[in-house]
């Protein structure tokens, strides 16, 4: 009987940002790490080091890769950069609280709350069309490393994309799982099916790892 491969994927959720403190809503702009999300981003390289991981990739903006250079420290890897697992572009949104968003955008805000996967923020990107860049790379990398144990450090938009993707779940559902700041998510493919095995593992961390998203 032949064995099919298992591919198994860990996305990591960046470190902990000032602007996730103040829930002020990142997208593309380009923050880096607090302390907070440096001792994050090593305490996670440490807990991977006996996971078997044999290629490392992470999100090019600085929050992520940052997080991602101290696990490949970690792991004796170098990270890949992978720009198509970037966040959502927020478009007017980016830069503001959620509070602010709220007040200034209540129309756009309530799209956004409700998860209408066609609102875009005005030139921003919609749910469809982040679930579309998304889903295409990790299938890419699931296939490029068939059998293999793969680490990928992204954002909470991308991962909250993921976890629809791996359940079957569709976009405007409303959100039922924890995107935790340094939290460890393992996704299995085998034979082109996709599963959840862990989700949202902090053991690793701090107590207080943020989910400052809106749900």
């Amino acid at each position: 009987m032949v064995e099919i491969p298992t591919t198994r994927i860990c996305l990591v959720r960046h470190g902990e940002t000032e602007w996730n403190a103040e829930r002020r809503i990142q997208g593309q702009i380009d923050i880096g790490l607090n302390d907070t999300g440096r001792r994050q981003a090593a305490a996670a390289g440490r807990w991977l080091q006996t996971a078997g991981i044999a290629a490392l990739y992470g999100s090019d903006l600085k929050r992520a890769w940052h997080t991602a250079e101290a696990i490949g420290r970690a792991l004796g890897l170098a990270p890949q950069p992978v720009p198509e697992l970037r966040e959502r572009r927020y478009g007017v949104f980016e830069g503001l609280t959620y509070d602010e968003a709220r007040a200034r955008h209540p129309d756009g805000y309530a799209a956004f709350e409700g998860r209408n996967a066609d609102y875009d923020f005005e030139n921003g990107e919609s749910l469809t069309a982040m679930y579309a860049r998304v889903t295409g790379k990790i299938r890419e990398i699931a296939a490029a490393h068939c059998g293999r144990n793969v680490a990928i450090v992204v954002h909470g938009g991308v991962l909250d994309i993921v976890n629809r993707f791996v359940r079957g779940n569709s976009l405007e559902t409303p959100r039922d799982f924890l995107i935790p700041n340094a939290g460890l998510n393992w996704i299995v493919a085998v034979d082109g099916a996709w599963r959840i095995e862990t989700w949202g593992e902090t053991a690793h961390l701090e107590a207080g790892a943020l989910d400052e998203l809106p749900s």
